[in-house]
């Protein structure tokens, strides 16, 4: 899906020669030259789950030095893309690594072909997990995929096999013209589905948590306790190695994602259970990353940005564990469309003599900000054939513009709108209407605790007309909407931002669907396999692994 709202360069040309001009001369001396750029995202991290933004629980001591030598965002928005590999190959020449999880995926064609992997998309180094993190990758965790992946390969294994016994019947009466070797491929297909499908009753974890050094498979499956140690090793030997060259690093955490993976020296530490054991194990982490720039002299030629992905996973509980974030004092979390605990999230800058310390920001920013912004300092160019939803944060970050280059934002839940955002620039206040909801289950509860996730369309969610308005600057919790009757503007607010939205629902261009039936049904002959499939199996790290 391709999200699209106004003209890009208008803007941004107007903000970033205003702010040239008004930078003062440490500023304009530190941007002299190309600054490394260090990309921190965690993964289902509560925006409450962190000492400067509030928790007084969990010990969060490095992130929060960030915001002590940097600046904090307290309108940070989770939206999707992020920095999509697409995107990130406008960044060549700066030696950009990928670390951590990539989740976009592998193979198109066969098994080889590796046409979503990093390397193809403007990352020069990769180390990590190609698919997400599963509860099946911990043995010792409750299998959280088994069910759902049997009965997806169950399902191809059906539709192929009703193709193959279709064309059979069809052949031996005539009615359709198909060949033997046609049959006999079709057949085959069949067989092969029906041994994978057999085979995922406890392959599931071997197929699907694998770790990768650019193109090699080096673990698979992965072994959980090591991991940690060896995504920091290395980012941080990414970082010594390119110290006399600007760099990018991205180094995507699995952190705070279940199944939590968190070594023994973190095990039992925090007050929150394995949750909080996890934050503070990031956390730590993050440090080890902030020593090595020091380290290395780098402190002062390196912007560092830490957010995360979405908000806490709510509904991710076993028994009597909660094993998903806060999200503070907003209502909701993650995958529930446009409540604000699911996108507000943690943003950090930090520029020593570039960007001033200690700064708090009020304003709306997104994380498809962090796209354009980079590309502005590795001196490049954004596509020219799109329009681009992020702004240039570098005016606003160095406190030579008021206010956000943002007046309306979007929230889907994948290709449905929900909710929208309107920054209503002269009188401060943050409208946000929500056209659809969530039914959250139990009755009375803040979750869909009885789905496990919330869903984006159907009988599961409330469809609002009008919609549900409310006024962020006064009820950041969303606990009070308004009314006709409660609020004045009330009839200006709604037609304000149904206009908006009619416009933005013009500007969209049709895609295919990526999350199709067919793309979404398992492709045994697209799964990475370090040995001969079903029975992948290989672990390239040996005991050459130190911890840090």
């Amino acid at each position: 899906m391709i999200l699209q709202l106004t003209s890009y360069w208008t803007s941004l040309v107007a903000s970033l020669i205003f702010g040239l001009l008004l930078q003062p001369p440490l500023t304009q001396l530190s941007m002299a030259t190309k600054p490394n750029i260090v990309l921190l995202m965690a993964d289902d991290l509560g925006i409450g789950d962190i000492g400067c933004y509030g928790n007084d629980t969990i010990r969060t001591p490095n992130i929060d030095r960030l915001a002590k030598e940097g600046v904090k965002l307290t309108q940070h928005i989770a939206a999707a893309p992020l920095c999509t590999p697409s995107r990130a190959a406008f960044l060549t020449g700066r030696y950009p690594l990928r670390s951590g999880k990539w989740h976009q995926g592998v193979n198109c064609e066969s098994r080889n072909d590796h046409c979503h992997h990093p390397l193809n998309h403007g990352f020069d180094y990769f180390y990590g997990m190609p698919f997400t993190l599963i509860s099946d990758c911990q043995p010792t965790e409750t299998p959280e995929m088994d069910r759902a992946f049997r009965r997806k390969l169950w399902l191809s294994t059906q539709m192929i096999g009703l193709v193959t016994l279709t064309a059979a019947l069809g052949r031996l009466t005539g009615l359709i013209s198909v060949s033997w070797k046609m049959l006999t491929c079709l057949a085959g297909f069949s067989l092969l589905f029906f041994m994978s499908w057999f085979s995922s009753y406890g392959f599931v974890r071997y197929w699907n948590c694998i770790m990768m050094r650019n193109h090699e498979v080096t673990e698979q499956p992965m072994v959980t306790d090591r991991t940690t140690s060896l995504i920091l090793r290395e980012s941080i030997s990414f970082i010594e190695r390119n110290k006399h060259k600007p760099f990018l690093l991205f180094l995507s955490f699995l952190h705070s994602h279940t199944p939590l993976l968190t070594t023994e020296k973190f095990l039992g530490k925090s007050s929150h259970g394995l949750y909080g054991d996890n934050v503070e194990e990031m956390d730590w982490m993050v440090g080890e990353v902030l020593d090595a720039i020091d380290k290395e002299g780098l402190k002062n030629t390196t912007l560092v940005y830490f957010a995360s992905d979405h908000g806490g996973w709510l509904e991710r509980q076993e028994g009597k564990r909660q094993l998903g974030g806060w999200n503070g004092i907003y209502r909701g979390g993650k995958a529930m469309g446009g409540w604000e605990g699911g996108i507000r999230v943690p943003g950090i800058f930090r520029w020593p003599g570039v960007l001033p310390a200690g700064t708090v920001i009020d304003e709306p920013t997104s994380l498809m900000d962090i796209y354009p912004t980079v590309v502005h300092l590795a001196e490049g160019e954004v596509p020219q054939d799109r329009v681009i939803d992020g702004r240039d944060l570098m005016p606003l970050l160095q406190g030579t513009v008021e206010h956000s280059e943002h007046e309306f934002l979007f929230h889907y839940c994948g290709i449905h709108l929900h909710a929208v955002r309107w920054h209503q620039k002269d009188s401060g206040a943050i409208w946000k209407a929500h056209y659809v909801t969530p039914i959250f289950h139990p009755p009375g509860a803040g979750a869909c605790y009885g789905k496990g996730i919330c869903p984006c369309f159907g009988e599961g969610v409330t469809h609002h007309d009008p919609p549900l308005l409310f006024d962020l600057s006064r009820d950041p919790s969303e606990a009070k909407p308004l009314s006709a009757d409660t609020e004045p503007l009330y009839d200006t607010v709604i037609k304000k931002i149904g206009r908006a939205t009619e416009e933005h629902r013009r500007t969209l261009t049709p895609v295919p669907e990526q999350l199709s039936l067919y793309n979404i049904l398992w492709k045994p002959w697209l799964q990475p396999c370090c040995g001969t499939f079903p029975f992948c199996w290989c672990d390239k790290e040996g005991d050459s692994t130190q911890s840090l």
